[in-house]
């Protein structure tokens, strides 16, 4: 058939050409070579196909231009119409929400009319009545929650099997799609096509859950079978082993599932389940995979029995995935566990009963996973270099693995424990027989059984108070040199190099010349995981040592975003050759910070006031409740865990545990100051705290600052809208120019500067303290600065011309242009000077 196409170009509007179709697939072939071809490569077209002879190469530039059209238009159809698959499939999913959410206002308005009868029943009932009426309610909340079935049944046939798989099944699908849980959207994310999904956790229900809904663009088979792979995105998962599969009369399977997961730290015992899983279709083509513990009291099969573990029990809990139109499929997960809090020290039993920690560990990293190997089959995630996405998703899972394998040291995994040398703060734990945990490949196989080599770590568990977990691991992550300890023993450290590995982390000022280059290699879609490589530049143990070599450590880094609500924030990095093969053997190190967040269902968190409440009990009561709230945003609590994993040989076995114990000691130490410098001060919501004007907190000089600036020059330096002194904190602490404050002395020290001041310092909050304004200033500056002096204390503030400063490492950075006002407190007196140097870079 031949092609028709109109020429516009020429004279005349209403020329048509028509090309045969052995023209057509000439033109084609062109096209997917080049499609858009310079007019010398069109004449060359011409000369080296006859059949196009015919045609003019005008002609032929239109035609290029009307495919490359059409080709644009295709796929703009095309984007168009799955993006108007995702809006229906997603307003079909709020809708089911929206009816959820309706079904559940029903039954708390019939349990409300249901508690005011029983209250009015009891204040005018006699005392017998009262009586009859509790066992009455108590007879109603049996009704609600009767005992469950299979617990009379035996499991021990496939029969009894299924009768406890089918009611597992009728529990998990009244949680993923009923009102069986008191579900409350979690904080931060927020429903619509571009976003995770929609993500509620658990209000007041036995032991914590989570619940989220999704789209993706896999079929449903396919996300049953990434989803049931548990260990390729539950990174807390130590092990899944399916002891046992019956196959059902309907097409589906039951598997007893035997799984141990990791300890997230070394405070507290790891857990392991003993569950039943179902694997099932739906009339609709649905397919549900749900799961349940088998307790004890159901007479079943034995469950295995493993040392330091703590058994803990899954709720009826799993995933339904529905088939969408035009493809693609909608996902359901619910993840209900009991994870036995009480047998943990009490300050870490907010880890166990968070349910939002659970949907962050667990239903949102199923959901990612899903979404990720979505795009990555889609094509919609590009990656540079020579890995490919499958390989640089296990390195991350392998960083991950091996850490929690170093911060849990399983016995049956060959570690031991050393003795202490007096003090708990470090612990030594060391593994003769690494060959099971690093996965050592042939060529490095000979080298361990020769040297008598081994893996030593020493790892320590700590609380912090008001330091987020993100800002933490940021910091540790950007700012290696102020962590990471060059003091390491000559002789241990000679022992290290000797083997397979080296040192985990060398301070920058003193262990190499240069300093640490991160270099990104991949990420997940919603950023909140990165894996890069990081390259500390001319690294070397002593001046014998070839100083150009650099130290190249794979470097796992999560959890930094601020919207992720409840996630731990973790670093890890490992040793890597520059070769950086596939199957290079990995010793992760690093830190990871969990957040403490107190239980949500307590009643200081479900606190209301209504109308009525706040009649009866005044005001007083409504600030109380203002105040405790501000108070417990800011009265956050984490936990840090750090393991520093090194090998050694035999015979060097001692000096090797004890530079150990003193390099992770000095690490703990220079975190507890970082910790220090960067947590947010509190507002001082408390009666009667008042600060001296000589130590204002943060939020305090920020805004003094600020308004300072607005009144000396009439223009906003920080555009807040929300008028909250934590939010202007923020946006001078991320402003893109370097701020400093200094004070009013004869020689002026720094005390203040946000993060491009300290980076443009090279310092950090507790080392500015050290730094006058003098030494900052070249010669060119500080006579600037002396004859702008008297106009800056007469009138204010005053505007300084571009010059060149010098870091604290005596690194030059030169400024576009330099303002420094002087910064009035509450009573309008000065308090002290701020510089903002404009547009600064290093030279």
């Amino acid at each position: 058939m031949a092609m028709v196409v109109r020429d516009n170009g020429g004279m005349d509007g209403g020329k048509y050409v028509r090309y045969t179709p052995e023209q057509v697939e000439a033109l084609e072939r062109v096209y997917g070579e080049c499609p858009k071809p310079s007019s010398i490569r069109r004449q060359q077209l011409i000369r080296d196909c006859p059949i196009l002879s015919s045609i003019e190469p005008k002609q032929i530039k239109v035609w290029f231009q009307n495919r490359r059209c059409r080709e644009k238009q295709r796929k703009e159809a095309s984007r168009l119409q799955t993006v108007n698959r995702k809006l229906t499939a997603m307003n079909k999913l709020l809708m089911e929400e929206n009816d959820r959410l309706q079904k559940q206002v029903s039954q708390f308005v019939y349990e409300n009319g249901y508690m005011r009868q029983q209250i009015h029943t009891a204040t005018v009932a006699t005392t017998d009545t009262s009586c009859e009426s509790v066992v009455t309610s108590g007879q109603h909340h049996q009704q609600q929650n009767p005992t469950p079935q299979h617990l009379q049944r035996d499991a021990n046939n496939p029969a009894g099997l299924l009768a406890i798989a089918e009611e597992t099944l009728a529990e998990f699908l009244s949680k993923a799609t009923g009102t069986a849980v008191d579900w409350v959207q979690m904080v931060g994310m927020k429903p619509g096509p571009d976003f995770i999904g929609i993500i509620a956790v658990s209000h007041n229900c036995t032991g914590v859950a989570a619940r989220a809904c999704g789209l993706v663009s896999l079929e449903p088979t396919r996300v049953a079978e990434l989803l049931k792979d548990r260990p390729s995105w539950y990174r807390d998962c130590r092990s899944l082993d399916v002891l046992t599969v019956i196959p059902t009369g309907n097409g589906g399977n039951i598997e007893l599932i035997y799984m141990q997961t990791y300890a997230p730290t070394t405070l507290a015992s790891a857990r392991d389940f003993w569950t039943l899983r179902y694997t099932s279709a739906l009339e609709d083509g649905s397919l549900v995979i749900c799961e349940r513990s088998l307790t004890p009291s159901i007479s079943g099969p034995a469950a295995p029995a493993a040392p330091n573990f703590v058994r803990a029990e899954v709720l009826p809990s799993g995933y339904l995935i529905r088939p969408c139109e035009g493809g693609g499929s909608m996902i359901h997960i619910v993840d209900h566990v009991d994870l036995d809090a009480w047998s943990v020290p009490e300050v870490l039993r907010p880890l166990y009963e968070s349910p939002k920690i659970l949907a962050q560990k667990v239903t949102i990293a199923a959901l990612r996973h899903i979404k990720q190997i979505a795009q990555e089959m889609s094509g919609e995630v590009t990656y540079s270099g020579r890995h490919q996405p499958a390989v640089l998703r296990t390195f991350s899972q392998r960083l991950s693995r091996g850490f929690n394998d170093a911060v849990n040291g399983f016995t049956d995994d060959g570690w031991s424990l050393l003795g202490s040398d007096g003090l708990d703060d470090v612990t030594i734990s060391v593994n003769s027989s690494p060959n099971k945990l690093l996965g050592l490949h042939a060529n490095l196989l000979p080298m361990f059984s020769t040297m008598g080599s081994g893996i030593l770590c020493a790892k320590a568990s700590m609380l912090f108070q008001d330091v987020p977990p993100a800002l933490l691991v940021r910091f540790l992550r950007e700012h290696r040199s102020e962590w990471a300890d060059g003091g390491v023993d000559a002789y241990s450290a000679a022992s290290l190099r000797a083997g397979p590995f080296a040192v985990p982390g060398l301070r920058a000022s003193s262990g190499f010349p240069g300093g640490q280059l991160i270099l990104p290699l991949a990420h997940t879609v919603e950023h909140e995981e990165f894996l890069e490589v990081i390259r500390l530049e001319g690294h070397g143990f002593n001046h014998d040592d070839v100083l150009s070599r650099d130290m190249y450590l794979l470097q796992l880094c999560s959890g930094v975003d601020e919207n992720s609500v409840g996630a731990c924030a973790q670093l890890v990095f490992a040793p890597i050759d520059d070769s950086f093969a596939d199957d290079s053997p990995l010793l992760p190190s690093g830190f990871r910070v969990i957040p403490l967040d107190p239980k949500t269902d307590s009643p200081a968190a479900t606190r209301t006031l209504d109308l009525a409440s706040t009649m009866e009990v005044g005001s007083c009561a409504a600030a109380h409740s203002s105040s405790e709230a501000s108070s417990n945003a800011y009265n956050l609590r984490s936990v840090l865990t750090i393991a520093f994993q090194f090998t050694y040989e035999n015979h060097l076995h001692e000096n090797v545990a004890a530079m150990a114990r003193q390099y992770v000691r000095s690490v703990v130490a220079s975190v507890q100051r970082v910790a220090m410098a960067i947590a947010p001060s509190r507002l001082g919501t408390q009666v009667g705290l008042k600060h001296p004007p000589a130590s204002p907190e943060a939020q305090t000089l920020a805004r003094w600052i600020s308004r300072s600036y607005r009144f000396h020059t009439g223009v906003d330096l920080l555009q807040d809208d929300s008028h909250a002194s934590d939010s202007l904190l923020k946006l001078l602490w991320q402003h893109s120019d370097a701020i400093m404050c200094c004070s009013l002395k004869a020689s002026p020290v720094f005390t203040f500067a946000n993060q491009a001041g300290l980076d443009m310092l090279e310092t950090t909050l507790i080392a500015l303290q050290e730094i006058t304004l003098e030494k900052i200033l070249d010669d060119g500056g500080r006579k600037v600065l002396c004859s702008e002096f008297p106009k800056l204390m007469q009138q204010g503030y005053t505007y300084l011309p571009g010059g060149v400063s010098v870091s604290s490492m005596g690194r030059p950075a030169s400024y576009e242009q330099a303002v420094a006002w002087k910064v009035l407190n509450d009573e309008d007196s000065h308090h002290c000077l701020a510089f903002m140097f404009v547009n600064w870079s290093f030279v």
